[in-house]
């Protein structure tokens, strides 16, 4: 589904949407806002780049960061859930990840978490290793894994 069509599936079920990104730096936010109208939906997004701002922004655990890491399944759904709490959103999707370069053995370059939060519902989390393809190719697989769990969250 298309950023647009996202959106026209959010209009229809009367959902809003927030965002919580971490690798992609606003990416998400950015395709659904490129579409004119948008505002009736697309309620917020936050750009939580540092584990600081993931625990002042969005309420991520220090204990969840300092047992996980920020690259990690529990650190995407504390920041998906916490979005949906800071937000008027009805479904939010998180991302976390590492987009190159660099990495470790433990958490590769492509290694990315998502999780998306909606109301009434448990939040589900992933993670996907995307592969050394090299910082852009990341960022925007990252944004389209994303932008697929929001549209199948809202079929």
């Amino acid at each position: 589904m298309t950023p647009a069509g996202i959106l026209q599936a959010a209009r229809f079920r009367g959902f809003r949407i927030a965002t919580a990104e971490s690798c992609t730096g606003g990416m998400v936010a950015a395709a659904l806002t490129d579409i004119p109208g948008s505002s009736d939906v697309f309620d917020r997004g936050f750009v939580t780049y540092s584990n600081a701002a993931k625990t002042e922004m969005l309420g991520v655990h220090q204990e969840t960061l300092a047992a996980h890491g920020a690259v990690s399944e529990p650190v995407a759904v504390e920041m998906a859930e916490g979005a949906l709490a800071r937000s008027h959103a009805d479904v939010a999707v998180a991302i976390t990840g590492i987009a190159g370069p660099g990495g470790s053995e433990r958490k590769p370059e492509g290694r990315v978490c998502f999780a998306l939060a909606r109301k009434g519902h448990p939040t589900r989390a992933e993670t996907i290793d995307f592969g050394a393809r090299g910082r852009a190719a990341v960022r925007s697989a990252a944004r389209d894994h994303a932008l697929l769990l929001l549209s199948q969250a809202l079929q």
